[in-house]
């Protein structure tokens, strides 16, 4: 088994504690809607568990030590996990000048307008 596929297979294993769980390929604080990605990611930013707190309300601040004390514990897994989202996310974006070619050309014709205003 691949490095990366044991990490995940570690992670969906270990994830069913009584702070975190996994349901429809991601992986949640218990008893919430709010991902374990979404704590991690303002974690990694450098904000306490108040400030995630201010970010989701709908969490207890138990809850939020719970998930990053599930990050912490099983850090190399759940980046792995993490990178794999984003790396199929990556891949399954069209760029929006091709997606969008009439949007993209406006934008970019803002975006040079914007910097011939800037000093």
């Amino acid at each position: 088994m691949d490095p990366q596929a044991h990490g995940a297979r570690l992670l969906r294993d270990a994830i069913q504690t009584r702070d975190s769980c996994s349901r429809n390929g991601g992986y949640y604080v218990a008893g919430t809607r709010v991902s374990l990605d979404s704590v991690v990611y303002s974690f990694d930013r450098g904000n306490s568990p108040e400030a995630i707190q201010k970010e989701f309300p709908l969490l207890r601040l138990p809850q939020i030590y719970g998930a990053i004390a599930f990050y912490l514990d099983h850090q190399t897994a759940v980046r792995s996990y993490l990178e794999s989202k984003e790396q199929a996310i990556e891949e399954s974006s069209i760029p929006l000048a091709q997606a969008n070619p009439e949007l993209w050309a406006r934008l970019e014709r803002a975006r040079q307008t914007m910097s011939k205003r800037e000093p």
